[in-house]
């Protein structure tokens, strides 16, 4: 390497080894990129990519918001290529805390089970213990106790299984719901990616979460993140549609509030 100093020859070689998929050495690379320039766009972006390939959501995505900041902040236009990542990432995070969920489901299920399973044979052995400490004087008398004690059993048994099936069908309408679990990338802002709760719409047409849009004209400049065109906090206007999908989106997912 011709001059150390420089962050580009990291950021060149990242991306090499990204395509390579070696994901700590693109990680490397780009921390050295980091420390020589800490607003370097493109090795908070190869190392968030690299960071969503290993699994680590969380860290992946405070990588590419950072990534998304920095081209805002410096006018860079990377068109949807961040953007898409990190609502990629998202998903992938989601994805695999329902994994999480589902699994620990089917070990309570399976637990739960074995509860039921295990005072069933409470129940039978108590009834069996009482039929054999008792005193039976004829044959006939046993008989029919005999009879007594099977058909209880089987009550028993009829019972218990009730409460299995019982407990399957609840679980499997839980299981039937969390499969449509999604949240649309249209209803999510394009600078958070997270739900909008009060979208509003700009001269340009974009529609963006109120509360982040504010923080961007703040914070970073008076233009559209997306368009670059000028744009103040007067030209917002609600945006009532979408705000009406949203809610009507809400209503029929609670689980979203949380998404």
């Amino acid at each position: 390497m011709k001059d150390p100093s420089v962050p580009t020859f990291y950021t060149n070689r990242a991306l090499c080894y990204l395509r390579l998929q070696r994901w700590d050495l693109v990680c490397k690379d780009c921390s050295t990129a980091i420390e020589r320039d800490p607003n370097c766009l493109k090795a908070y972006y190869f190392m968030g990519v690299a960071f969503t390939e290993k699994g680590n959501h969380d860290e992946a995505i405070n990588l590419l918001q950072k990534a998304n900041d920095l081209a805002m902040k410096q006018r860079q236009s990377y068109g949807d290529e961040i953007t898409s990542m990190i609502r990629l990432c998202r998903k992938r995070r989601w994805n695999r805390q329902e994994e999480k969920r589902i699994s620990q489901e089917i070990d309570l299920q399976v637990y739960l089970h074995r509860l039921i399973e295990e005072e069933k044979q409470r129940q039978l052995g108590q009834l069996r213990s009482e039929w054999d400490d008792g005193d039976v004087a004829s044959s006939s008398a046993s008989s029919s106790a005999d009879a007594s004690v099977e058909k209880k059993a089987a009550e028993l048994e009829r019972y218990h299984q009730e409460k299995k099936s019982e407990l399957d069908r609840l679980l499997s309408e839980v299981d039937d719901r969390r499969k449509r679990r999604d949240v649309p990338d249209y209803l999510c802002g394009k600078i958070s990616f997270e739900l909008m709760r009060d979208p509003v719409i700009t001269p340009s047409g974009i529609t963006y979460d109120r509360r982040d849009i504010d923080e961007h004209l703040r914070r970073v400049g008076h233009f559209d993140p997306v368009t670059r065109m000028e744009l103040t906090q007067d030209l917002l206007i609600p945006n009532l549609a979408m705000k009406e999908v949203v809610d009507l989106f809400l209503s029929k997912n609670e689980w979203a509030v949380d998404y």
